[in-house]
């Protein structure tokens, strides 16, 4: 499981370094591709592999499911860690999500999502938690 939230940056050569309590979770070699609201998607295999499942069983005659598997599956690209930890983020994913530096890492469970610094500060203020605390009752999620 992924959690917590780290601050990194990316290099000249789009190299990110990976935290050290991710590493082992996402294994030799993982994928990453676009997230929601602006950040990159990264998948341990055995994730990417279950996700890949669910999108393959989507209706292929619905054009919303059809946008929807094109949009995670054609920027997916696999990764490994070189041995200083890092990845290197392909210029069209970095350019999706706004990396130009400054960075934020952020485990969610069976993911880890990579933001822009700034994406991540206006996206992520909370200020709004009490309602979306109970919009989530709806889903049946209570504390």
């Amino acid at each position: 499981m992924f959690m917590g939230e780290y601050n990194h940056t990316v290099d000249t050569k789009g190299r990110l370094i990976i935290p050290s309590r991710f590493r082992d979770e996402l294994g030799d070699e993982f994928v990453v591709t676009k997230g929601l609201d602006g950040c990159l998607f990264v998948f341990p295999n055995n994730e990417w592999q279950a996700f890949e499942e669910k999108l393959k069983a989507l209706p292929l005659t619905n054009k919303s499911a059809r946008q929807f598997a094109r949009f995670f599956v054609a920027g997916a690209t696999p990764c490994e860690l070189d041995k200083q930890g890092r990845i290197l983020l392909p210029g069209t994913l970095r350019e999706f999500a706004g990396l130009e530096k400054d960075v934020v890492l952020t485990g969610m469970l069976n993911r880890i999502e990579i933001w822009s610094k700034s994406k991540w500060n206006e996206n992520n203020s909370y200020d709004d938690m009490d309602d979306i605390a109970e919009q989530m009752t709806d889903l049946g999620l209570s504390i």
